[in-house]
Formats: structure tokens, C-alpha cells, sequence
């Protein structure tokens, strides 16, 4: 119990320091996403403004004296250098309606000024309502030609404005109103997305190193976390065991004294009542110290191959008779042959519990219905008996819980019942669930079609 209580500590700690990691490590790549696009696109916008006023449109001046260049590049223009530095228009920049970038989106973190612009690696292309190239500049870039420029301007040309990626370029087309044309960028970005991925591959690894080690010094603190737990934990098993075997003795001498007594004076109500709460008190001691020494996590049952279909049977004919006597039907439905690994004297007192349970609280007229399925690696076991509807059946493997009114002492239960067959499935790394069902949902599994009660209470052990 004190190893499962250190892992669930272990597992919740590490749990919260992944939660925290992934929402950290996330919130970082995602802010450091959305800054860098958002750089880019100030960046484009700035690019196109600049191209975009220092172009000479067609539309500006009567007197064109360089003819406009066709896609297919057969026509050649002079290149111009958005920077100023090479080619530069001897005309001013014209208004063409387009506004320039918001200073303020460019002011702080992201900002970009001229040094960020000359140091972009981009091409720009512009060309009119026809299509045709009205000028190229790839003097900012090493890796495209203005036959490469033409070639993607002829894919994008038709591409409403907007930005996005193509041929491994982030674009941005904007439209002007003079000459209806357009002003397609071409932004060689790989820098930042080899920046981003860099920030991406540090804060994981980090993260991961970070949980290592976190992982490392929960596992060291866990022992000494649940150092007073496990000591309560102890006590409290040295206790039931201590009282258990200091109880034997008294039980033991008061059946004694109460069997000399009838020897002298005969049978009696009270000598009756007093063997009955003995007995009683013998067996609740007994069931308990087999929980307190289920409950130690190096308690191994000895194991070994055994046919549990024979078992079965046996144990539920043990309770044909005395089940009989209440008025209760008993229909079992076990299939021959399956062979289990396990304990077998454990599997016997589980199944025993279980029958024992359903006969106690089982009226007079009810049913029992008892099944055994599966192979060798999947077994399952029920026991169904009809009865009221219980609340919260789950809670009916809580030592000394009482889901009603019938679940009385008169019955001769301890309360404890279903907590040492849940202790027993645990040690065959099983599981017990307990559950309403309707009759007619087991009836599809034997021949029975009992409808005194619609309500089963039904136990289900999977080993």
C-alpha cells in the first residue's frame, strides 16, 4: 500500500510539471510564431509601399519610353534597387492613393527600420491590369533570376491580395490604383523559420531535461513525503493485528465457559445469544486480520494451475441447499475447462463471499444467478441476485459500509465482507465491480426468465 500511495504521488506530482511545461514551452514558441510572422508582414508591407511609389507606372506619364516586359521575360527592363542605392527613378515618388505603414505598428519589439530593410532578402516584381512586368528588382537576393521572378509573378499573377508561401517564398501581392496593377514580394524568410525552429528545439529539449530532473527530485522527496503516512499506515496494521491475537484469547475461554455451562445447566436463550456474538466476534477478527495482511504489499499467495470451472461448481453447489431453504433459485451457467494460474484456497473464499452475500440478501421466491466465462487469459466471473435497487453500489467494498437498512447484523454479515474479495482480486491482478442490471440483461446468458424482481445486483470479478 505504501509503494501504490508513492507512485499515485509520483504520477500527480509529474502530472502537474507536465501540465506547467507544456503550457510554458507552448506559450513561448507560440509568442515567438506570431512575433515573427507578424515582423514579416510589417516587413512585406514596408517593401511594397517602398516599391510601390519609387515604380513608374504606365499610367504616369505619356511619354513611355521603355516598352513594359511581357511574363515570359522576352522583353527586358532595367532593374531598380528599392533601396536607392543602384538605379534610382530621377522622378518623385507619385500619389497613388496607397498609405504608408502605420509607424506605430513598427515602433518597439519588431521594429523595422531601414537597416532591416536592406538587410531582407526579397524580390520584387510589379505589373499592370494586362499582367505584363512593368519592373523587377532581384538585386536583394542571390538566389533568384528575374526568369525565376517571371516565372512565379505568372503563377501568382492572377492570386487576389493577400500574402502567403510559394516555391519556399512568403509573398505578399497589393494591389494600386494606378495602372490597376500589382506589386508581388517575394521574401526569401528561411532565416527566421531556421530561427523559430532553433528557439522551438532548445525550449523542448530544455523542457525535457527540466522534467528529468524534476521526475528525479520527486521520486527522492516522495519517500520522505509520505514517510508519516506510511508510519500511520503501519500502526495501524501492527494494531489490528496486536488486538486481533490479544481478542483470540478471551473468545477462546468465554465459548469455553459458555459450553461448561450448558454442560451443568443445558441450553438457554442466553447461552445461545452469547456462543452466537462469540462466534461473530471470532469471525470478524479473523476477516480482519487477513485484510491487515492482504494490505502488506509483500504479501504473495502461493500460485499454481488449477481448473476453476470445477471450482466453481463446487462452490455453488455448496449453496444449492441452504439457498433452497430461503425459497431461492440458483442458476449457474459455467463453462467446463477453463484453467486459471492463482490461489486457488483465495479464489474459493472469493467466490464463497460472493454466494454468501447474494443468499443473505436475497428474499424468499428471488433468484442467484452464478457465471463463470472467458479463457485462461481473460476469465470472468458473476454473481447476480435480485433485490432493491442499491445507491452507490460501488461503495459496497468499504470496510463496515452498509448500503441499506437490510444490510443489517441480523443477517450475521461483518461489513467486510466484500472488502476481503476485492483484496483477492487485487492479489490475482484482477479487478471486482459491483452494479445494477436489469434481469432480463443476464437472462441473455442462461435459461431463466425470472420476473419476480426487473433489479439484480450483480458482482463481476476479471482475472
Amino acid at each position: 500500500m505504501v509503494k501504490q500511495l508513492q507512485k499515485k504521488f509520483i504520477i500527480s506530482a509529474m502530472l502537474a510539471v507536465t501540465i506547467l511545461l507544456v503550457v510554458l514551452i507552448g506559450g513561448i514558441n507560440v509568442f515567438n510564431y506570431l512575433t515573427t510572422s507578424g515582423d514579416n508582414d510589417r516587413l512585406m508591407e514596408m517593401l511594397c509601399y517602398s516599391f510601390e511609389t519609387s515604380t513608374k507606372w504606365n499610367a504616369d506619364t505619356t511619354d513611355n519610353t521603355q516598352p513594359p516586359q511581357s511574363i515570359n521575360g522576352t522583353q527586358q527592363n532595367t532593374t531598380a534597387d528599392i533601396s536607392g542605392s543602384q538605379n534610382k527613378p530621377d522622378f518623385p515618388p507619385q500619389d497613388n492613393g496607397t498609405k504608408p505603414p502605420d509607424d506605430k505598428k513598427n515602433n518597439g519589439f519588431g521594429r523595422h527600420d531601414k537597416n532591416a530593410v536592406d538587410s531582407a532578402r526579397y524580390a520584387a516584381v510589379a505589373i499592370d491590369k494586362n499582367g505584363n512586368i512593368i519592373r523587377t528588382d532581384v538585386t536583394h537576393i542571390s538566389s533568384l533570376t528575374e526568369e525565376e521572378a517571371a516565372a512565379i509573378t505568372e503563377a501568382l499573377k492572377n492570386t487576389a491580395a493577400g500574402t502567403g508561401t510559394y516555391s519556399g517564398f512568403q509573398y505578399r501581392i497589393s494591389e494600386t490604383k494606378r495602372a490597376e496593377g500589382k506589386v508581388i514580394i517575394l521574401l526569401d524568410n528561411s532565416m527566421q523559420i531556421s530561427s523559430f525552429f532553433t528557439v522551438l528545439f532548445i525550449s523542448v529539449g530544455a523542457g525535457i531535461f527540466g522534467w528529468l530532473m524534476m521526475l528525479l527530485l520527486v521520486i527522492l522527496l516522495s519517500r520522505k513525503t509520505i514517510a508519516p503516512v506510511a508510519r500511520s499506515i503501519e500502526k495501524q496494521k501492527q494494531f489490528v493485528t496486536n488486538a486481533g491475537h490479544e481478542i483470540k484469547t478471551p473468545l477462546a475461554i468465554i465459548l469455553a465457559n459458555t459450553d461448561a455451562m450448558e454442560l451443568h445447566n443445558g441450553e438457554n436463550k442466553w447461552s445461545k445469544n452469547i456462543r452466537a456474538q462469540t462466534l461473530r466476534l471470532s469471525g470478524l477478527m479473523q476477516n480482519l486480520l487477513m485484510l491487515a495482511k492482504m494490505d502488506e504489499s509483500s504479501t504473495k499467495l502461493p500460485m499454481c494451475e488449477f481448473d476453476i470451472s470445477t471450482a466453481a461448481e463446487d462452490t455453488v453447489g455448496a449453496f444449492i441447499e441452504p439457498a433452497a431453504l430461503k425459497g431461492i433459485m440458483i442458476e449457474q451457467n459455467i463453462k467446463k475447462g477453463i484453467r486459471l494460474n492463482g490461489n486457488r484456497d483465495s479464489i474459493v473464499q472469493l467466490m464463497t463471499v460472493l454466494l454468501d452475500n447474494a443468499v443473505k440478501y436475497t428474499e424468499s421466491g428471488g433468484v442467484i444467478r452464478a457465471e463463470l466465462y472467458g479463457n485462461e487469459k481473460n476469465i470472468t466471473l458473476s454473481i447476480a441476485n435480485t433485490c432493491e435497487p442499491i445507491d452507490h453500489p460501488e461503495k459496497l467494498f468499504d470496510r463496515f459500509y452498509r448500503g441499506d437498512s437490510a444490510r443489517t447484523q441480523k443477517n450475521g454479515g461483518y461489513g467486510i465482507g466484500l472488502s476481503v474479495a476485492q483484496a483477492i482480486a487485487e492479489l490475482h491482478k484482477g479487478s471486482i465491480t459491483a452494479e445494477n442490471v436489469s434481469a432480463s440483461a443476464t437472462e441473455s446468458r442462461t435459461d431463466t426468465t425470472d420476473k419476480q424482481n426487473s433489479n439484480m445486483l450483480m458482482f463481476t470479478v476479471k482475472i
